[in-house]
């Protein structure tokens, strides 16, 4: 399972990584209904910070994101599933097919590059105030050089430079 392809179906909602269940449904090549079918046989496996059905807000404001709303894949009257890391380490245990543990295994690891990702770049950005805070005037030069800290110049006021013709009078 390439984790990439993984990775592009993880979103972030209510500050938790999750996936859906018609993406799920697609990596373990099952319907969304037989995927959700299994889930509810299983609804104690499931507390609300496992699993939990997206308010249609949510569910909205992502669709708007996605290029298209998926439509063959779900009722749209109905608001998706999501599933936080413990849930679909959970699914793990009530999906058993060859295919469901591979899916699982590419799951977690995708999960964990995450994971190492978000560690490696708070690490960095703490080195990097920690720099900025021994070399002020350089960050500053390189701030202004952005565009971070530039003055707004009201254009009209400068003084106009350059060759200005000279008007033929007759």
């Amino acid at each position: 399972m390439e984790l990439q392809l993984i990775q592009n179906k993880i979103f972030e909602i209510r500050g938790q990584k999750l996936m859906l269940d018609f993406d799920l449904a697609e990596l373990y090549e099952v319907q969304t209904k037989v995927l959700n079918q299994a889930v509810k046989r299983n609804l104690q496996r499931f507390p609300g910070d496992f699993m939990y059905r997206l308010t249609i807000d949510e569910w909205e404001s992502m669709r708007s994101q996605f290029v298209t709303a998926y439509p063959d894949k779900r009722n749209v009257s109905a608001t998706p599933y999501a599933f936080t890391e413990q849930g679909l380490a959970m699914l793990s245990g009530i999906l058993t097919s060859d295919k469901a543990i591979s899916v699982n295994i590419g799951i977690m690891r995708a999960f964990v590059l995450i994971r190492q990702y978000a560690l490696t770049y708070n690490e960095l950005s703490a080195q990097l105030k920690e720099i900025e805070g021994r070399f002020p005037d350089v960050y500053e030069a390189i701030n202004y050089l952005l565009g971070k800290d530039k003055l707004q110049v009201d254009q009209s006021k400068r003084k106009r430079i350059g060759y200005i013709p000279e008007v033929e009078t007759v």
